[in-house]
């Protein structure tokens, strides 16, 4: 490349965000970390909460100033809570949107005048595989993710025009701080003859011995500079075939899988 891209990475203070960023890094581009933690030695930290949008605003707006441009932005902050949606406390709902879907929305806001005015960007979503096969007592979660999926979709055929394309990239199982982050209820389990429990305990084994977050991190960078996208991928070839499986299988054919999976 003829200059270095500048980039955008939410959520880098760890996890898929941290590896995504330094990839980027690697493959010569100038990498902004937009988190509330200054956790990832190599990239330019710059204060932001994806709920608050002043902050984002204002550390976009530093970006702009110190660089005059942004290319690439990735959307890697989140969060998750898991617990039966009967028994979800509205603080917990709001939250879970407000960083999952609402807090990705905000940033898209906030570089897309830029990029529009430049001519061209690439903006890169982190879903989920959760998204297309939702996930038993992960609801919220699995529904803030499907989301994301429909606003990037239609993000992407709104900024065609202006040489801005959007997509989603939706891991699966990867291994990293976010399982023991999780905010985890089992109220009302009781009810529910412990499989709360029992779900979100296998989800987190998988979790645990999933991809390894160099590798998801690896693959987002790719995605965030190739020349040409597709709209919705997944990582790994065993997700991809469950996402295919999922759009191909009648929906309750493919419910009923899942409840074997994680609601039994």
């Amino acid at each position: 490349m003829d200059r270095a891209l500048i980039s955008i990475v939410t959520g880098a203070s760890s996890g898929i965000g941290r590896e995504t960023g330094l990839a980027l890094k690697r493959r010569g581009c100038v990498v902004y970390d937009l988190s509330r933690h200054d956790a990832c030695s190599g990239l330019r930290h710059l204060y932001a909460d994806v709920t608050d949008p002043e902050s984002i605003l204002r550390a976009v707006n530093q970006v702009l100033a110190e660089t005059g441009r942004v290319d690439v932005l990735v959307n890697c902050a989140g969060m998750g809570i898991s617990g039966a949606a009967e028994f979800t406390q509205e603080a917990d709902l709001q939250r879970q949107f407000d960083v999952n879907f609402f807090g990705l929305v905000r940033t898209c806001q906030a570089v897309i005048p830029a990029m529009r005015a430049q001519g061209g960007g690439r903006i890169v979503n982190v879903s989920s595989v959760a998204a297309l096969t939702p996930i038993p007592f992960q609801s919220l979660y699995s529904a803030s993710k499907a989301a994301i999926n429909s606003f990037t979709m239609a993000l992407d055929s709104e900024l065609r025009p202006f040489g801005i394309r959007a997509c989603a990239v939706m891991p699966g199982d990867i291994r990293t701080g976010f399982t023991d982050a999780r905010r985890k209820s089992e109220e009302g389990d009781r009810f529910y003859e412990g499989r709360i429990a029992r779900s979100v305990s296998k989800m987190e084994r998988d979790e645990r011995s999933g991809m390894a977050p160099e590798a998801a991190g690896n693959y987002l960078a790719k995605v965030a500079l190739a020349r040409h996208v597709r709209p919705l991928q997944a990582i790994g070839l065993s997700y991809k075939a469950a996402c295919v499986a999922a759009k191909l299988l009648p929906a309750s054919l493919a419910n009923r899988i899942l409840f074997g999976l994680y609601g039994k």
